[in-house]
């Protein structure tokens, strides 16, 4: 039997296992805001929403728009609110999530590390 390492890291005297994506998002945040600890906690925000996502919920998130104003948005990815809205063979760009904005009937797309909050 191969046994695989999960890669882990400390945070506030507590250990906790990542996922490869998990990872890279929070090396892409880091990158981008340099700091390792907002990086790792705006990847574990989206792993939070993507846990959401998967299960058809609705979602309840915060983030920060392009022009600095903060934007609540009702969103889901579940088939049934939006594929009668998809008009073609949409893609995700690495580095933001596309999510369908239930409140505005559209998809919407934000920068990883704008999340602010998942309710």
């Amino acid at each position: 039997m191969v046994q695989t390492t999960i890669p882990t890291v400390a945070i506030a005297n507590m250990t906790v296992a990542l996922s490869d994506i998990t990872i890279t998002r929070a090396n892409v945040i880091a990158e981008r805001t340099g700091s390792l600890e907002v990086g790792l906690a705006k990847a574990l925000l989206l792993e939070q929403l993507e846990a959401k996502l998967a299960d058809n919920q609705l979602c309840h998130i915060i983030f920060v728009k392009r022009d600095g104003s903060l934007r609540e948005m009702w969103c889901s990815t579940n088939p049934s609110l939006c594929s009668k809205y998809i008009k073609g063979v949409g893609k995700e760009h690495f580095g933001t999530k596309v999510v369908f904005d239930v409140a505005k009937g559209g998809f919407r797309s934000f920068r990883w590390e704008s999340l602010v909050k998942v309710f």
